[in-house]
């Protein structure tokens, strides 16, 4: 499949309120939440007046010119939250388009970009039942804290090429 990633846009901002709900795992044999789980306040935080901070960065993947994915971060007091220098990561394609390498694409572009701004660090939470554990785990993420459904994982990006 051929796809790009490059640079979200100012215009494209909206579009993160739906790759957070697509971020949002859910369990086979579950119903996926209602979308008003999105105005939660636990949830507004990844995507409320994203860009208007200096730490807000974000990617795109397309195809064909769809944005067809997105992975962005911002310092906030989210389930990944470590410190107020670490921003948080979130990552997500629309379903038709996982399993092709393009979320392990995306993820790369994105340390790269945050090595490359000064950043030390990048944090997630991934509830542990979640296949994306593993892409985390490829890219050099590392559980350094846990409960009973979820990681706090980091990649200390000062090792990261």
């Amino acid at each position: 499949m051929k796809y790009s990633i490059r640079e979200i846009k100012e215009s494209e901002y909206s579009l993160l309120k739906d790759f957070l709900y697509e971020a949002i795992f859910v369990p086979e044999g579950e119903q996926p939440p209602s979308r008003t789980i999105l105005s939660s306040s636990e949830l507004q935080v990844y995507v409320s007046r994203f860009g208007e901070q200096a730490d807000d960065k974000g990617l795109v993947a397309e195809v064909d010119g769809h944005v067809i994915g997105a992975v962005w971060v911002r310092i906030m007091d989210d389930y990944g939250h470590v410190d107020n220098d670490t921003p948080s990561l979130a990552i997500s394609l629309y379903p038709e388009y996982r399993g092709f390498g393009i979320g392990t694409a995306m993820m790369e572009a994105m340390l790269t970009l945050l090595k490359r701004s000064g950043y030390a660090r990048v944090s997630l939470s991934v509830q542990k039942a979640n296949y994306a554990v593993g892409m985390y785990k490829k890219t050099g993420f590392q559980v350094i804290n846990e409960n009973s459904h979820e990681y706090i994982m980091v990649n200390d990006l000062s090792v990261y090429e």
